[in-house]
């Protein structure tokens, strides 16, 4: 893979290039708006993400200071800010949601086999949803409030691996539970999810759908109580019970049995009831697998911090919908690179990495495996003590 190529070259490599080249032809993409390709494009946002650049003048400014090696890093057309922002308006982002769906499928078999802390076989899923603000003036299409815009990502995230298997963008009037109407149901899979997703109707779906939910309970939640099961309250069980719906609207929704448990958290104290459609797995289980879930919030945390979705390079909804595909194809890009070459290292430490050695002619995995430069220690014998121990 090496053979004197520089490092963007070489992670680029692990892109599906037979894969890009027919989502390009399936949106005809290959209409290259002022010669600017789809290839160029997403060199040029991938190149943003990894390096931190935030605005069209950094990602200029930054690639126009090396042009003898662009085209070695696999560049064809002329960077500038309007061939960029007019291929961010023109290049359909379904592009990009087709090879991010492509790459999401090869992570998550690279990761099919990650240890997991509850004893589960299925696979699980955690689904939420988190906030990204925008400017009204700038992006008046993404009105959400009074004087305010924003949209909203919807992710569903694939425990093993943390690999989001399903993105869906939309604005933020519309209910979360509303992405349940799109949701893939895999027979088998669990999904677990926040109260904001107490919609028996559509968790009646995935019900139908042979697959298995955990959600957390609201407070006004009426059930009648059909069975009980002895719970080891050391644990902080309180109660696993087989009930059904009360409320006769809502059990015309959700028809059939489903499992009620009330879980104590020794350390917060705090009383948390979920309800399930899954009755084998231990009531312990079920509160470890809504422990898991706090996992897609450091998630959302992770891009947030360090890919480059808070601030975009384009207004329109089609340059919007671009960054997001390219921020996550980036990420899991990064994903499958650790498995593949076995990098120890984690995703923070990748991307930093990568963020200053993109452009250096080394083998990636020499610069990602390289052990971490001991800074010497040395003793001043003269030197004052801030404090007297």
């Amino acid at each position: 893979m090496f053979e004197g190529q520089m490092v963007f070259p070489q992670l680029m490599q692990f892109l599906p290039g037979r894969t890009f080249d027919a989502c390009v032809r399936r949106y005809r993409g290959h209409r290259r708006p002022r010669g600017f390709s789809c290839r160029d494009q997403f060199l040029a946002m991938a190149f943003a993400q990894l390096t931190g650049r935030e605005s069209l003048r950094d990602i200029e400014t930054c690639l126009r200071a090396i042009p003898d090696k662009l085209y070695h890093a696999g560049f064809r057309g002329r960077i500038s800010r309007s061939t960029l922002a007019d291929a961010n308006r023109a290049h359909d982002w379904r592009i990009y949601r087709d090879l991010g769906m492509t790459l999401i499928e090869r992570a998550r078999t690279l990761y099919a086999n990650e240890a997991f802390a509850v004893d589960l076989k299925h696979t699980a899923y955690a689904l939420d949803a988190t906030v990204i603000q925008l400017s009204l003036s700038l992006f008046p299409w993404a009105h959400s409030q009074r004087r305010k815009a924003a949209i909203k990502l919807h992710t569903l995230l694939d425990l093993r691996g943390n690999i989001p298997g399903f993105l869906r963008v939309s604005g933020t009037k519309s209910r979360d539970c509303a992405v349940l109407d799109d949701l893939p149901i895999e027979a088998g899979s669990f999904y677990v999810m926040d109260r904001d997703y107490n919609d028996y109707q559509r968790l009646y779906r995935i019900h139908r759908g042979r697959a298995f939910f955990v959600v957390r309970a609201k407070s006004n939640l009426s059930t009648s109580r059909q069975k009980s099961r002895s719970v080891d309250r050391t644990t902080g069980l309180r109660s696993d019970q087989t009930v059904l719906l009360k409320d006769r609207r809502t059990r015309m929704k959700f028809p059939d049995h489903l499992r009620r448990i009330s879980y104590v958290n020794q350390e917060t104290e705090r009383r948390l009831v979920f309800v399930t459609n899954h009755f084998e797995l231990p009531a312990l289980s079920v509160a470890g697998l809504y422990r898991e879930r706090w996992a897609i919030e450091l998630f959302f945390k992770w891009i947030k911090q360090h890919l480059r979705i808070k601030r975009f390079v384009g207004n329109t909804p089609n340059a919007v919908m671009t960054q997001i595909w390219i921020a996550v194809s980036t990420y899991v890009l990064i994903a499958i690179v650790k498995q593949e070459l076995n990098i120890e290292r984690s995703l923070y430490e990748i991307l930093q990495i990568l963020s200053v050695t993109l452009f250096e002619k080394t083998p990636i995995k020499t610069v990602l495996n390289a052990s971490l430069a001991q800074i010497p220690r040395t003793n001043f014998p003269n030197q004052l003590s801030l404090f007297d121990i």
